[in-house]
């Protein structure tokens, strides 16, 4: 079973930039898709961006074109470029790997780094 770590969390100013990292303990590249949630005080959880096994990517309206996800098969890392940072931002970003395997799907879950953006 892949564990995945997050890191690069903290407290950024409004309008600041944060790089999240997230590094398997396994290859990432028989993942389906890697992706970045989060979940805001009172919220659900919800997707922040995915990326897939060949690089296409998808993100939430709320976050297009300030943020970038990106994937290191090399590394067995994927990373969340955060810039113009909001404090509608703020919330617990969860690093998640999935792989579909004869229709079923297996979904794992890292621990997740707090966020804060300061107005």
């Amino acid at each position: 079973q892949v564990q995945l770590a997050e890191s690069g969390g903290g407290l950024v100013q409004a309008g600041g930039s944060m790089r999240l990292s997230c590094a398997a303990s396994q290859s990432i590249s028989g993942f389906d898709s890697m992706g970045w949630y989060r979940r805001a005080p009172g919220n659900q959880r919800e997707l922040v961006a995915l990326i897939s096994s060949w690089g296409s990517t998808n993100y939430a309206d709320s976050v297009k074109g300030r943020f970038t996800i990106s994937r290191d098969n090399a590394k067995n890392t994927v990373y969340l470029q955060m810039n113009s940072l909001k404090p509608d931002d703020t919330a617990v970003y969860y690093c998640n790997a999935l792989k579909l395997v004869f229709g079923s799907k297996y979904d794992y879950w890292g621990q997740g780094t707090q966020v804060t953006v300061s107005s």
